[in-house]
């Protein structure tokens, strides 16, 4: 493992353990209400938003990492919480997740939404993982699995809503694909495996553009990518975020084509997604990869990290390995900018194209992200000085 690499893990964690967890841990949850709190303000006052299955499942997961990772605080507590506020607030009585609420549960919609089934999912399959009543867990998971079936797209993965409702979207089938592969993780041979098979072929097969390799957002009923403005966009952190997904998937199955495509996704999210006068993954490209938003947001920086430690494990040789080392030591520099904040523990959403934060309340539904991320570098740094 490398100085610089090393050096970047140690300040992160050190982050995470004194500062970050600990503020989330307090300010972050509603005791008296329940679940989660949205944001925080730049002064760190809770805000008054509504409230999302997707960031309960999120939280869960991030605490869930915190607690597997021996984070000294009350992790376990904040589990069992969050799985407290999912049973309460956010399943209806036939088990249906209800995506919003107010905080103390009134609904506030319960239309079908498939980016929050999957981090419910992703959510349960954690709190699974760290040993919380995980055969009841395991089958809420595959109750919740069923109950999406009539919501199917009649070729693979999934409809935005019934009836219809267009564009479909690459993005809640990425999650869905996350949740189905740390569900396999823990029970191979049931059901997401073949979830999991199904949403990486989606993926090769209809959400790569064969021109420049770069992955598309939207699509129509049929899954052709959308050709005008608004439809063709290519964000950067999702170029890293699926080749992290299809290297993990693709070396699970022996599949050099999705190895393959997820390099072409990091090749491309490296030369055309991150300003290399700030170091930092920007927001958007255009479909023919030129800039469209410059911004820098926290979490693609996160996805880039993950991409690039899961290569410098996979790497065969030790020049691909610092290669791919010094780029996470990079990214996880560019990300430490982030949480520069007057507020100890809670970070900018934000950095605009002169290197600046942008003055904005911190996302709690960024934690997940910042989690993931120490999670990937954490497995690199524990296997490499074994």
């Amino acid at each position: 493992m490398s100085k610089s690499f090393q050096a970047a893990r140690d300040e992160f964690r050190a982050f995470l353990f004194e500062s970050a967890l600990p503020l989330w841990a307090g300010r972050g949850v509603d005791r008296e209400a329940g679940g989660f709190v949205e944001r925080l303000t730049a002064d760190g006052v809770p805000t008054a938003d509504p409230r999302r299955a997707r960031v309960v499942g999120r939280q869960i997961f991030a605490f869930a990492t915190a607690e597997r990772r021996a984070w000294p605080g009350p992790a376990r507590n904040i589990v069992r919480h969050g799985l407290a506020a999912l049973e309460g607030q956010h399943l209806d009585a036939q088990g249906r997740i209800v995506s919003i609420v107010e905080a103390g549960g009134r609904a506030l919609s319960r239309e079908f939404d498939l980016y929050d089934h999957a981090f419910v999912l992703f959510g349960l399959a954690a709190a699974h993982e760290v040993g919380e009543r995980p055969t009841a867990l395991s089958a809420r998971a595959e109750t919740l699995l069923s109950a999406m079936q009539p919501f199917r797209h009649p070729e693979r993965g999934f409809e935005e809503a019934i009836p219809r409702s267009l564009p479909l979207k690459a993005n809640p089938h990425m999650h869905m694909l996350e949740a189905s592969l740390a569900w396999r993780q823990m029970a191979v041979g049931t059901p997401w495996d073949a979830l999991a098979d199904e949403l990486a072929e989606l993926c090769l097969d209809r959400f790569l553009d064969p021109e420049t390799g770069a992955l598309k957002e939207f699509y129509d009923g049929d899954w052709k990518p959308l050709t005008d403005h608004a439809g063709s966009v290519v964000e950067p952190g999702h170029q890293f975020e699926w080749a992290w997904l299809l290297t993990r998937w693709g070396t699970l199955r022996a599949r050099p084509d999705a190895l393959a495509a997820a390099r072409r996704l990091l090749d491309v999210a490296e030369a055309r997604g991150v300003d290399p006068r700030r170091d930092l993954a920007i927001n958007e490209l255009n479909a023919d990869l030129s800039v469209r938003d410059d911004r820098a947001r926290l979490w693609p920086q996160t996805e880039r990290i993950k991409a690039h430690t899961l290569m410098a494990a996979l790497a065969v040789d030790d020049t691909a390995r610092k290669a791919a080392l010094d780029r996470a030591a990079r990214a996880l520099r560019g990300l430490m900018r982030f949480f520069v904040h007057p507020v100890r523990g809670a970070w900018w959403e934000h950095i605009d194209a002169e290197g600046r934060p942008m003055l904005e309340p911190s996302r709690a539904s960024s934690l997940y992200h910042i989690m993931c991320a120490f999670d990937v570098v954490e497995d690199y740094a524990r296997r490499s000085t074994s």
